[in-house]
């Protein structure tokens, strides 16, 4: 890493665990940015601050939960309160899902959509005028390979991440004049807790971590790669193990990705 990240203001979502942990680990290990973090976990939040080594000077604490999708304005005018900036804003917070289309109940599927997409589109919504003010900024939002092709028993999980593309994507065209970059990532298999916490059929989370995610990629190379990609400004990045092929046979060879996706274990 390079001195990217130095003397900014570094916004991330989810980052009471998993990769938003490990993010904010890289970010004051490497780097004097400034972090303002944020979960619905506070004391949680003040744990992760607190192991990475973070002067209290050099983090915030800002609660939130992205189901609450209207209460994202006055959250980005706290988070501005912080530091008076919010250099780079990495939404990372989301929900996975492990359950059939067919068993999945219509309210597990919008509250997929209102976690992934719609509290993530609310809260960039809410910064962007801020960067705008402050002549411009990065936007990064934490995807899946399975916002570019689809899984079994991810189906509401899939939709919602493919949203985001879409979204982040046109996002990017809209705000190239204003100075403000976006960058999608889209992860693999991660050591994560993501499998033991997604949500199953009727609601409820999953509680078993599942094999793939358990033997993927460590989370803390995870997020230095992430990292990187962010400090390059990519437009879109894939980080992962062999599961990232899926993107180039989705491509090149649909049929054989159909055909692929059916007969592999996806947990």
């Amino acid at each position: 890493m390079s001195r990217y990240f130095n003397d900014k203001v570094v916004w991330i979502t989810g980052a009471s665990s998993g990769i938003g942990e490990a993010l904010v680990k890289e970010l004051a290990a490497k780097s004097n940015a400034k972090i303002i973090l944020s979960s619905r976990k506070e004391e949680e939040l003040h744990r992760v601050a607190e192991r990475s080594g973070l002067q209290p000077d050099r983090y915030a604490i800002l609660p939130l939960d992205l189901l609450h999708y209207k209460d994202m304005p006055e959250k980005a005018s706290q988070a501005i309160g912080k530091f008076g900036k919010v250099d780079i804003l990495i939404n990372n917070a989301g929900l996975s899902q492990r359950s059939l289309a067919i068993d999945t109940d219509i309210e597990v599927d919008k509250r997929l959509m209102d976690v992934d997409y719609i509290g993530t589109v609310a809260l960039t919504k809410a910064v962007v005028p801020y960067m705008m003010d402050n002549g411009g900024g990065q936007i990064a939002v934490v995807s899946s390979l399975m916002g570019i092709f689809g899984a079994p028993m991810r189906s509401g999980y899939a939709g919602a991440k493919h949203a985001l593309h879409g979204f982040f994507d046109a996002l990017r065209a809209e705000l190239y004049d204003d100075k403000i970059l976006v960058t999608i990532i889209c992860p693999g298999f991660i050591q994560t807790n993501i499998s033991i916490n997604a949500v199953t059929g009727d609601g409820s989370q999953q509680g078993t971590m599942d094999d793939a995610t358990g033997k993927g990629m460590p989370v803390d190379i995870f997020a230095g790669k992430m990292l990187d990609a962010i400090e390059k400004k990519k437009n879109q990045k894939a980080i992962g193990g062999k599961e990232v092929m899926g993107i180039y046979l989705k491509r090149f060879f649909p049929a054989l990705l159909a055909r692929v996706v059916r007969k592999a274990k996806v947990v």
